[in-house]
């Protein structure tokens, strides 16, 4: 279903902003009704300076509805949004997906859960992100630095996860679903609980996720792609007239297998580590990953805003197992605590303020027998004001001003009479903000503009790496004289929507000082592994999102979207001229039919109409996607870091349904092939290129997933009303 949140202006906005608990009103209807009945003008989006209407957000936004993200066939919650314009992921099998936001990722992306920042190691190849798919409501995606409401490493961007909304009061509803997939034998299903009674609500759900090993046809099964995944999540709080409070629980296991990529030198066949390459257990070498969050939310309204304050407390503990499934050999413990304070008045003569301050205290160490980052302890705050002015009904302008301040200090540490890290303490110090304008022309025609200054610290790996990074395969050094990153975007758009056609386009501009990277040594300091140290340089970003929906009657829609970005390190000759890891072109094109959608039956099996008695299916759809990444030849080439990736198109079929009994929805219904004709293909984003060549055929690195068929069902249950 990946075709299905290609976001065009209007197209992806008419079902997005379900997942938005109004701020004041504390007894949502069902959120799919709510989108099909809201006037697109009133949809408010939270991540840019508050809550804003989206036709006056000068800023890049999309949204995933929670009609998109159910029916979307993905193995984790950022490859269900990673087919987005713009959005791309950095992978590693099938359970291990990071975001890039117009080719940046890792630290320069924040990811936003519960409310709060999502801290869970992200400075490394092999590390996802721990939030359960299931427990997302609706997704925010901000392009363009966010530093303003964000601060440091929201330089590319913002994915905000929301939660699924509370429930109006006086009802309980109870959620079943399960998901089965052909390729990698992925089975996954969840329970969820939820009510709302005299305002005291709550939500209590758990998740359970498998899968063995996945195929393609040049490689068979890739051993070590195996994974399972466990999640739950428990909600209590109060809604009142004043506001909210709320104190949400979070625990995430995650057991993902390693893939080296080694082959058997006469057969060029792959290594498997156990005899039954389809097990959905352990194997060595494997990870255990376990994340915990626990996320304090309170809203009080007053005469002239709101004031919110959150505050959440996170655990991660990173363990790698290599040659013992009983003794871990790296084993990362990272304590964070977060805190944001913020006061947003309410429209006053045009104009609306919001002004907060926010930050974390980090506390990172080692309890394993290898090491790579030293023990090291983080804390930032940072203050920031913004102002929005409605000048007429055409013109809006915003902008803002954030100050922060990061210190961090990493410990020092001898091992066998050899200084492996050195003791130290870095402040950093950052100013940013944004200032833009958006005009709307007309009902049809909006224009927006935003320059935006964004502001990230080196992380710890960044600084202080000594040692055998086995997600990279190489040994890594840090440089604890590196500089902070800023830098300085451009955004110019258009989006056009009328009753048959929809169009938007956006392109960008940004200059980033002191971008890190790294790059090879001759010295070889662990044998076997390749040495590369981190420097800086200058770095500029060039690139555009274009999407056109043409619906020539209601029932048939054809969308097309296309990304680009160039991505290039100034002043360097040809082989390290262009970013590593820059996305492919990527373009996309669906046509989809809807069969029936009768627009009086909801979710909240309300009064229908006759017809609809008769009716057993309701919102029924056929698609066909053809998903097209272009050659990418814009490489970092020097030592072999990268090398090209040729173009590939992938084949998707997709429908879905309601069943309806009597009027009343009883199950959502959900069939998928991707890669239908079973292309064999490398994503030049996957990690996975890059392990071992086949002697035999001469082919390197691993390949994706081949033809993969998705089943999926969705049963609301209505306990009261």
């Amino acid at each position: 279903m990946r075709s299905r949140y290609i976001i065009l202006p209007l197209l992806c906005i008419c079902t997005a902003v379900a997942a938005q608990e109004p701020r004041h009103n504390h007894s949502e209807d069902s959120t799919d009704v709510f989108f099909r009945h809201l006037d697109l003008n009133e949809v408010t989006v939270t991540g840019v300076t508050g809550d804003t209407k989206l036709k006056h957000s000068t800023a890049p936004v999309s949204i995933v509805s929670p009609q998109t993200l159910r029916a979307t066939a993905a193995t984790n919650i950022i490859d269900a949004i990673a087919h987005q314009p713009g959005v791309s992921q950095l992978t590693t099998g099938g359970s291990i997906s990071k975001p890039i936001i117009r080719g940046l990722g890792y630290n320069r992306v924040v990811v936003m859960s519960e409310g709060v920042r999502q801290e869970g190691q992200q400075w490394g190849d092999e590390h996802g992100v721990e939030v359960d798919g299931n427990s997302v409501g609706s997704v925010e995606i901000l392009k363009g630095p966010a530093s303003l409401m964000y601060g440091s490493d929201a330089m590319a961007g913002v994915v905000i996860l929301h939660p699924q909304p509370t429930l109006p009061q006086g009802e309980m509803r109870a959620n079943v679903s399960t998901e089965y997939q052909t390729n990698n034998g992925l089975f996954d299903y969840t329970l969820s609980m939820a009510g709302n009674q005299k305002g005291f609500v709550w939500d209590a759900r758990y998740s359970d996720k498998m899968a063995h090993a996945y195929k393609n046809k040049y490689d068979g099964y890739v051993p070590g792609s195996q994974f399972r995944e466990r999640a739950g999540r428990l909600l209590l709080g109060v809604n009142k007239s004043w506001g909210h409070s709320r104190l949400s629980w979070n625990a995430y296991h995650l057991t993902p297998g390693i893939i080296e990529g080694e082959r058997n030198e006469a057969t060029g066949k792959l290594v498997c580590a156990t005899d039954n390459v389809k097990t959905y257990g352990k194997a060595l070498p494997f990870q255990q990953v376990k994340h915990y969050k626990a996320v304090w939310d309170n809203s009080i309204n007053l005469p002239s805003g709101y004031l919110k304050a959150i505050i959440g407390y996170q655990q991660n503990r990173r363990q790698e197992f290599e040659e013992s499934a009983e003794e871990y050999e790296l084993f990362f413990k990272m304590h964070t605590l977060t805190y944001d304070l913020r006061y947003v008045s309410q429209e006053f003569s045009g104009w609306k303020l919001s002004t907060g301050i926010g930050g974390m205290y980090q506390q990172s160490g080692n309890e394993g027998e290898e090491y790579l980052i030293p023990d090291y302890r983080l804390f930032d705050f940072g203050i920031y004001a913004t102002t929005t002015k409605s000048l007429n009904e055409k013109w809006t302008l915003n902008g803002g001003v954030r100050y922060d301040h990061r210190r961090m200090h990493g410990d020092g540490l001898i091992e066998d009479g050899e200084q492996r890290f050195m003791d130290f303490t870095r402040h950093f110090n950052g100013l940013t903000g944004s200032v833009g304008a958006v005009c709307n022309v007309n009902r049809h025609l909006n224009l927006r503009l935003n320059v935006a200054r964004g502001f990230r610290t080196p992380n710890m790996s960044e600084l202080a790496s000594n040692g055998v990074h086995e997600g990279s395969i190489r040994y890594e050094l840090g440089s604890q004289q590196l500089k902070a990153e800023y830098s300085l975007q451009a955004d110019l758009g258009a989006d056009f929507s009328s009753r048959y056609f929809s169009a938007q386009v956006a392109l960008f501009a940004n200059r980033i000082d002191n971008y890190i990277f790294t790059h090879r040594l001759q010295e070889v300091i662990e044998p076997g592994y390749l040495t590369y140290a981190y420097t800086q340089g200058d770095a500029r970003l060039l690139g555009l999102e274009a999407g056109i929906d043409f619906h020539p009657i209601h029932s048939i829609h054809f969308s097309n979207s296309f990304s680009y970005v160039d991505a290039q390190l100034l002043d360097q000759p040809a082989d390290t001229k262009y970013l590593p890891f820059t996305p492919a072109p990527h373009w996309s094109s669906e046509l989809k039919w809807e069969l029936s959608h009768h627009s009086h039956t909801t979710v909240n099996h309300r009064h229908t109409t006759d017809a609809n008695h008769r009716s057993l299916f309701n919102n029924l759809f056929v698609a066909l996607n053809l998903d097209s990444y272009l050659r990418q030849t814009h490489i970092y080439s020097a030592d072999e870091t990268e090398t090209e990736t040729p173009g590939y198109a992938l084949l998707n079929l997709s429908a879905g349904t309601d069943i309806l009994v009597k009027g009343k929805k009883i199950a959502e219904c959900y069939i998928t092939a991707n890669n239908l004709l079973d292309k064999a293909y490398q994503n030049h984003l996957s990690r996975l290129k890059y392990a071992d060549e086949n002697a035999v055929t001469g082919r390197r690195g691993v390949y994706n997933m081949g033809r993969n068929i998705i089943f999926k069902v969705v049963i609301p249950i209505i306990i009261s009303r």
